[in-house]
């Protein structure tokens, strides 16, 4: 019986050049699966009939922006994912979701092989893999770009050789991997990392020195999902959507970074993720207001480390399943709304409310109505100062061994 491949296919050259190259190298059949993550571009429907024009037994493609953004995208919001306190995860949260609707081709399909177009260099190929071995071990993997040295001059003379219906003449001199969170550039002139990103490479956000008029939003959150903007009831789809828009609008969200790639090399990245920092920006605002302290100190190391595995494609891990279930937990009274100002580039909090807020204004205030007790606090400064108090004396008497 003939072996199948389920392929990863994005519809552009290198994955549309994979299929008859996979053919030939495996002897087995091909089936392209194409993922609608919100990344944009062609219609569907166009890049199913070029993967079968292509070669492949079988095409599929799957509108997943609704899952990716309330399975993937939600809980990155829920977890503040930043790697390196920066990077909203663009790349990284969609590759499980890839990996997910691969292992189900494969098993509707018969296939036996699953392969995609990363190479060695990137983090990508740990997150399918470690996916796909979390999911589906039985499954083998074929990586042509990395196995087969596949560059991209020998995709353009075997797309030629074999007559593919593919344009090889545009060539973006930027590596770009978009979807609904954001927006990841890399490569060519970027590599010096002494060059300043110029403005064509941008898409997802406006240049924020351009005067314009500042853009005032509010979000309001249950139990850390985005419920509603400015009133009105959204899904976390058109949350992020209307975000990407109104943010992208004020130029917010631009990220230029020399990032710790999980393969131990350094790489230069420019990031646009409007809707995602906008977001975050919001939810942690009124974790600050709702979230009691110890359990709000001890959740920002839980978050770090959320986005490290993420990042490091442990999505399916047992410390990621671990680590989801504290933040839900974490999460019960993160209600409220927050409002923010769009402008110059930047999200700021003008305003946070929440029936479940741990402000209070009696305690807070410095003016008549204080409820405080301030005569409790000299005797708390003497003993929370008394262990470090002990030990200055104890050093100075021993001269400062």
């Amino acid at each position: 019986m003939t072996e199948r491949v389920v392929l990863a296919y994005s519809g552009g050259l290198d994955t549309s050049v994979a299929i008859p190259y996979l053919a030939e190298q495996t002897g087995a059949e091909v089936i392209a699966v194409a993922v609608d993550v919100g990344q944009g571009g062609e219609d569907l429907a166009v890049i199913r009939q070029r993967a079968l024009d292509c070669g492949a037994v079988e095409s599929e493609v799957i509108d997943a922006r609704d899952e990716f953004a309330a399975e993937y995208c939600l809980p990155a919001i829920r977890a503040n994912a930043l790697y390196m306190d920066r990077y909203p995860l663009v790349s990284a949260l969609s590759r499980p979701l890839i990996v997910k609707h691969l292992v189900a081709a494969a098993r509707k399909h018969g296939g036996t092989i699953v392969s995609h177009g990363c190479t060695g260099k990137g983090n990508d190929q740990v997150r399918f893999e470690v996916g796909l071995g979390a999911l589906a071990p039985d499954l083998k993997i074929v990586a042509p770009a990395r196995d087969f040295a596949w560059t991209r001059d020998k995709a353009i003379a075997f797309a030629e050789e074999k007559g593919l219906p593919i344009d090889v003449s545009a060539k973006s001199p930027y590596s770009i991997d978009q979807n609904l969170w954001g927006r990841a550039v890399e490569t060519g002139f970027l590599e010096d990392i002494w060059n300043g990103p110029v403005e064509n490479l941008y898409s997802y956000t406006a240049d924020p020195a351009e005067p314009r008029d500042a853009d005032e939003v509010v979000i309001t959150f249950d139990a850390g999902v985005p419920v509603a903007i400015d009133g009105e009831t959204v899904t976390p789809y058109q949350a992020i959507l209307e975000l990407n828009r109104r943010a992208g609008a004020q130029g917010v969200g631009r990220l230029d970074m020399v990032e710790d790639r999980l393969v131990g090399i350094k790489s230069r990245e420019v990031y646009e993720a409007p809707g995602a920092i906008a977001l975050i920006t919001a939810h942690q605002e009124l974790e600050a207001v709702t979230v009691e302290r110890d359990l709000a100190r001890f959740k920002r190391s839980v978050d770090q480390r959320w986005g490290e595995l993420v990042y490091d494609g442990l999505w399916f891990s047992p410390l990621k399943h671990s680590l989801d279930a504290f933040i839900d937990d974490a999460q019960r009274h993160v209600s409220g709304e927050v409002r923010l100002t769009l402008h110059g580039g930047r999200a700021t909090v003008t305003g946070r409310r929440s029936e479940a807020s741990l402000y209070d204004f009696g305690l807070a205030t410095y003016d008549t109505g204080d409820t405080f007790d301030q005569s409790l606090a000299k005797g708390f400064v003497q003993l929370w100062g008394l262990p470090s108090k002990m030990a200055a004396a104890r050093d100075a008497r021993l001269g400062g061994a």
